[in-house]
């Protein structure tokens, strides 16, 4: 059972979706979707323990060698993105139960487990192969769930949402699949390992680099990247609540992972940084979407907006750390993945507890709440301190170790400071709109209307989780920088 470990992660959910479908029994696809998340957990947090030492778990599936069969490649850096991935869908899954009973119709729930199982497993799959193309085919087995889970919100805008990702969804994966075939058609490989081996006999050929192209605006677009971001904002505003939570705390980090993947691990940072002028671009764009995302989201009257383009702005922090082109930068940008996934479920995690009570997540919807829903207020009040940046939460630290990263870089890190600065000041507006109005304002109904228990638990979870990764940082401050290893070496 250990040695099949790489393959048990995508197995549980996938062999676990159509008992979701299949067994409509009231109560039981969440039962199945949830145990069945805890077993992806489970297996992921053995992968990073085996890893944690610089370790390589290599897994030929079918018996089949790599590089000539699909190969589930484990090293610290995709061990920590399946244990975050598993653990944010566990925790997810978790206020799924009161939530998703409260806005989906019980006839659609078994589609919607199944379907929020396939998501899982693309991810997952996305995360641990060590095989180009089927990277592409996970990336599509979570994109067409996704696509039909965004569907399922309440707003009739929830459809057009799903449509406009659909077709933007598209546009990225089919550049991506083009890329990876001009690799195929240089190398003759598509493991990941060996296309990196292969790659410098053929890297000075226009097909490379128009594979490099591609392949870096197809994940892009994926990531959500501005000026490619105008998916996201309607795919978290208009989704269910859980969707919302899920894919704020996974779907761009799985985008990001991918994308570090092919840059750093196959393509090499000489040939992406050097040869190619990845950095400036990725310093330009991210910056944009620090500074214009912050913006944007000070606009927002839908709370569930605001947040949307809050993780726009927070996107560009990873993309910063990664255009350092240092393993520290990388490490900073890794970490504040982390960091934001639990920082941004709280926050949505809040919200939805909001949408439970109120039916509506505008910003007059959080008029009083901090009289009465004072605990839903309290968790989101963490998250959004953390979100600045405020010393002693877990996004201090990501941001501190951004700055510090980006003052070893010469007067691009001083540019790239100034960024991280302007963009902390600006998130302190658009959290500030939401604590007027919660705190400063009287509520329309005077009394206690809590959210159940049964949310307010894993919301306040997560609360805890970002003072307590604030406060203790060894555990993801040496996981980021194990993961940086993983693809920088000692560079």
């Amino acid at each position: 059972m250990i040695a099949n470990l790489p393959a048990l992660q995508i197995v549980i959910a996938l062999a676990c979706a159509p008992l979701c479908f299949i067994l409509r029994v009231r109560g039981l696809p969440w039962l199945i979707a949830f145990v069945a998340s805890l077993g992806t957990l489970a297996v992921s947090t053995l992968l990073f323990v085996q890893t944690s030492n610089g370790a390589v778990v290599s897994y030929g599936m079918g018996g089949w060698e790599p590089p000539y069969g699909i190969e589930f490649r484990v090293d610290r850096l995709n061990s920590l993105i399946l244990l975050l991935v598993s653990s944010m869908a566990a925790i997810t899954l978790v206020f799924a139960r009161a939530s998703v009973a409260r806005e989906i119709r019980a006839a659609g729930q078994p589609i919607f487990f199944a379907a929020f199982l396939l998501c899982l497993a693309g991810l997952l799959g996305m995360a641990i192969t060590g095989d180009a193309f089927n990277l592409f085919v996970f990336l599509e087995i979570s994109s067409l769930s996704t696509y039909l889970l965004i569907s399922y919100g309440n707003d009739r805008r929830a459809l057009s949402a799903s449509f406009q990702y659909l077709v933007l969804g598209t546009i990225g994966a089919t550049m991506l699949l083009i890329g990876i075939g001009f690799l195929y058609m240089m190398t003759g490989t598509l493991n990941m390992a060996d296309l990196a081996a292969r790659l410098p006999a053929v890297m000075d050929t226009n097909t490379v680099r128009a594979a490099f192209a591609f392949i870096v605006i197809g994940l892009s677009i994926k990531i959500a990247l501005a000026p490619l971001h105008i998916w996201l904002p309607g795919a978290y505003g208009y989704a269910p609540s859980v969707i919302s939570i899920f894919l704020a705390a996974t779907a761009t980090k799985v985008a990001l992972y991918a994308l570090i993947r092919f840059v750093f691990t196959i393509f090499g940072v000489d040939f992406a940084f050097a040869e190619m002028p990845l950095q400036p671009i990725l310093v330009t764009l991210a910056s944009l979407a620090v500074i214009g995302g912050s913006i944007l989201a000070i606009t927002q009257r839908s709370i569930k907006h605001l947040l949307a383009y809050s993780s726009v702005a927070q996107i560009g922090y990873m993309v910063l750390g990664i255009a350092m082109v240092s393993a520290a930068g990388v490490a900073a940008g890794v970490l504040h993945m982390v960091n934001h996934a639990i920082i941004k479920a709280c926050l949505f995690m809040a919200v939805g507890c909001v949408f439970y009570r109120k039916g509506s997540v505008s910003l007059d919807a959080f008029r009083g709440l901090g009289k009465t829903m004072p605990w839903t207020m309290g968790a989101f009040v963490i998250g959004g301190l953390s979100l600045i940046g405020v010393p002693l939460t877990a996004g201090f630290v990501s941001k501190w170790y951004l700055i510090l990263a980006a003052l070893d870089r010469g007067m691009i890190g001083i540019f790239i400071v100034a960024v991280i600065l302007i963009g902390s000041l600006l998130s302190i507006a658009y959290v500030w709109r939401v604590v007027e109005a919660a705190y400063f304002t009287e509520p329309e109904i005077a009394g206690r209307n809590e959210a159940p228990m049964a949310l307010l638990v894993p919301t306040w979870a997560l609360a805890l989780a970002t003072i307590w990764f604030g406060l203790q940082t060894s555990f993801t401050v040496n996981a980021a920088a194990g993961a940086a290893q993983a693809v920088m070496g000692g560079g």
